[in-house]
Order: structure tokens, then C-alpha cells, then sequence
């Protein structure tokens, strides 16, 4: 066993948020909605959504049963709406493939719409209890630091992370299933991008990057993300006057929310061809049928 787990085990213990998805009467679905939602989204814009979305949709069966627009529609403003496209294309194969049921064998959700190598994992984890590597932003920042000594991991998952990541797996499905967790916990709320809390940290007293005297990174500059002007403003600012509109919007509505022809038309272009979208009649669009 590291000498990590005991530490960052207790303080999960302690200060683990209570989230509905980790609820011990949470169902798999409800699993797999909270992590199709939490990707590059907060976990406060997803807490409402996601409970309006079990409140209407508590299984896989009743979402795939929807149009995809409704989908995209009940998806809001959470961002990456092809998200909420993937979760349908997922739900319609677990009616088709399991008999309803959120399967629970890594391989079978790995073999789903929309789902990679992580969110097989996570589901599987948190979903199921099982023994998987769990490898979200979080939890790669905390084995970068406390282990390798280096403020951020490098830009993608590699190899050396993911074999350290296997080194410090508990050998028990059900401690392993709460390490996954507790160590994503622990990045989220203590070994943060921006100002850690390291006084508070459990592993402070065993962190590498710590006793190196939290040496600056070395690697790429780490740019955010702009919004102003962008084409993701522009898609939000059409996806948020479909989503509102009863049935389809005309052309000239559309026109009204973004002053850039050139970019208005590729944003537009882009939506249908990701299927978000659809051109009724010929000046006319609303959310897909």
C-alpha cells in the first residue's frame, strides 16, 4: 500500500462533498449523466441540470425515447451541447444492447457512443466499485505533484502517468473504487490549478513537487480559454435562441444575435453538420426532430 492512500483516504472521508451522483442510492445512469456532464463544466452548473434531467429522463430508456432535440434543448447552458447528442446515442444503444440497463463490464461501456477510455473507467469505478484507473484533470495535477515533483502534467495522458497511476491503484476493487475518487476530491478542492491549499493538504508533508519548494512549470505556457468574439459565443448565442423558441426560428431571428455575416453563416453551417441543428424549409431552423 503507498503512503498516500491512508492520508488522502481519511480526508476524503471527512470532506468528500455530497453529490447526488455519489449517493448511495444513486442509480449507474445517474453516474453516467453527472459524467458526461462534468466534462470542462463546474460542478455547480451541473447539480440543477442534472437533477432535471433524472427528474424527467430516470433511466436510459425514457431518454432514448425522446427526439434528440429534446435532448439538446433540456442540455441548457452547460456548454459542448454535442455532449447531451452522445448521451442519447448512449442511451439508445443500452435500450438496444442491455436490455436498458447501464452495463457494468468496462469493455461494454468503452464499446458505447461518446464514451472513452476515461468515462468507461469512472462509471465503472463509481458506478460498480470496481478496480480502474481513473485519470480525469484532477487526478493527473495530484500524481504530478505529489509524485513526480512537477507543478501540471503534460498536455495529454502518457504512458509514465498511466503506469504511476496502475503503481498506486489499492489492490481491493472497493478501496480502489474510493482512491479514484478521493483522489479527484482532493485535486478538485485542495491541489487546485490555481492557488493550492497546500496548509490544508493531507500529503503536504510527502508532496514532491512540495519539497522541491513547488518549482514553477517548466513546460508549454498553459493559455485559458478566450470566449469574446469566438465561434463557441456565437454557436451559444444560436443554440440559446433555438433552445428557447417553440418549433423554428426564422433566418432573420437568427441574423439578430450575432452582427458578423461570414461568422454567423460557418457557426450555423457548423451546427447542422453536428447534427444539433436543422434547416427547416429554406429560411427557417430549429433544434434536430
Amino acid at each position: 500500500m503507498s503512503d498516500l492512500h491512508d492520508p488522502v483516504l481519511g480526508w476524503y472521508d471527512e470532506h468528500a462533498r455530497e453529490l447526488p451522483w455519489r449517493s448511495p442510492s444513486a442509480s449507474a445512469w445517474s453516474v453516467m449523466v453527472s459524467e458526461f456532464m462534468l466534462q470542462q463544466t463546474p460542478v455547480a452548473r451541473v447539480l440543477p441540470v442534472h437533477a432535471a434531467w433524472l427528474d424527467r429522463w430516470p433511466t436510459p430508456a425514457a431518454l432514448a425515447a425522446e427526439s434528440t432535440g429534446e435532448a439538446v434543448r433540456m442540455w441548457g447552458r452547460l456548454g459542448y451541447p454535442r455532449r447531451a447528442l452522445r448521451l442519447h446515442a448512449a442511451a439508445t444503444a443500452i435500450v438496444a444492447d442491455h436490455g436498458g440497463g447501464v452495463p457494468a463490464a468496462y469493455g461494454d461501456l468503452l464499446a458505447l457512443p461518446g464514451i472513452g477510455d476515461y468515462t468507461a473507467a469512472a462509471i465503472a469505478s463509481f458506478a460498480f466499485g470496481q478496480r480502474h484507473v481513473v485519470l480525469d484533470t484532477n487526478v493527473r495535477r495530484v500524481f504530478a505533484r505529489a509524485v513526480s515533483g512537477t507543478e501540471f502534467p503534460p498536455a495529454s495522458v502518457t504512458r509514465a502517468e498511466r503506469d504511476l497511476a496502475t503503481d498506486l491503484l489499492p489492490p481491493d476493487a472497493a478501496t480502489a473504487a474510493t482512491w479514484a475518487v478521493a483522489v479527484m476530491e482532493l485535486g478538485a478542492l485542495v491541489c487546485t490549478a490555481r492557488d493550492p491549499r497546500c496548509d490544508t493538504c493531507p500529503i503536504a508533508d510527502r508532496c514532491a513537487w512540495q519539497a522541491a519548494g513547488r518549482p514553477a512549470h517548466a513546460g508549454p505556457p498553459r493559455r485559458g480559454q478566450a470566449w469574446d468574439g469566438t465561434d463557441r459565443q456565437c454557436r451559444g448565442r444560436i443554440m440559446a435562441l433555438l433552445r428557447d423558441a417553440e418549433g423554428s426560428v426564422p433566418t432573420s431571428r437568427i441574423h439578430a444575435v450575432w452582427p458578423d455575416d461570414t461568422q454567423r453563416e460557418r457557426c450555423l453551417a457548423g451546427l447542422v453538420a453536428d447534427r444539433l441543428v436543422e434547416a427547416v424549409g429554406p429560411s427557417a431552423y430549429a433544434l434536430p426532430s
